[in-house]
């Protein structure tokens, strides 16, 4: 019995790596192939389309004060979720020298900030499902294509903020009622920060191969 206990952890004696963290690590790269697969799908069909492809800074735009500007509800959507990852790398710091309250506090405002991406990308399909007419089967401002890679690519993203959400909020409740202080370990809120930097990291391709090409 020793000895299969031993076998089971001499990733942690071998490596000095907690299974917590390995775990996490081969969820995404996993998740990687998917979202590597769904854009360079979209690349594939972007270049071969015959029908002219819609243009995003005109299909993205909202008119403030009968002003059309590009983008802009997409490049708010990014500062603030990159933002997010700066105060999620502040809360694993703070974890790290065992400070619950300040980790706990920049926790929250990452949970905020991925709230707000969320509400934001909702107001952007009600927008574009409603007022603009775009399915995922088709549109007025080009190839049909465009529609479903669009629900697709960013609703699966959206689904993955939304899961990190949900996860934050779970590990930084129990930050702050002591769980991690009393077994004196830490070291999941910096698991529960790899999940959220890859999300962000994600955006960031998304925002770069849909919204600007």
């Amino acid at each position: 019995m020793n000895d299969l206990v031993k076998d089971w952890s001499s990733d942690v004696s071998t490596f000095k790596i907690r299974w917590s963290k390995a775990m996490m690590w081969i969820f995404l790269i996993s998740d990687t192939f998917i979202f590597g697969t769904f854009l360079i799908s979209y690349m594939a069909i972007r270049l071969t389309v015959v029908d002219s492809w819609p243009d995003t800074s005109q299909v993205f735009a909202l008119h403030i004060g009968g002003t059309e500007v590009p983008l802009l509800l997409i490049a708010i959507m990014t500062f603030i979720l990159i933002s997010s990852s700066g105060t999620m790398a502040i809360a694993v710091n703070a974890a790290n020298k065992k400070d619950k309250k300040k980790s706990g506090l920049f926790m929250l405002l990452t949970i905020i900030g991925g709230i707000a991406f969320v509400s934001m990308q909702a107001f952007e399909w009600t927008k574009l499902i409603i007022d603009e007419g775009i399915r995922p089967w088709g549109n007025d401002f080009g190839s049909q294509q465009f529609g479903s890679f669009f629900f697709m690519i960013t609703g699966f993203h959206g689904l993955h903020v939304l899961i990190g959400v949900i996860y934050l909020s779970i590990v930084s409740k129990r930050l702050l009622a002591g769980r991690y202080e009393r077994i004196d370990d830490y070291q999941i809120v910096e698991v529960a920060g790899l999940y959220w930097h890859f999300v962000d990291l994600v955006w960031v391709f998304i925002f770069a191969f849909f919204y600007l090409w």
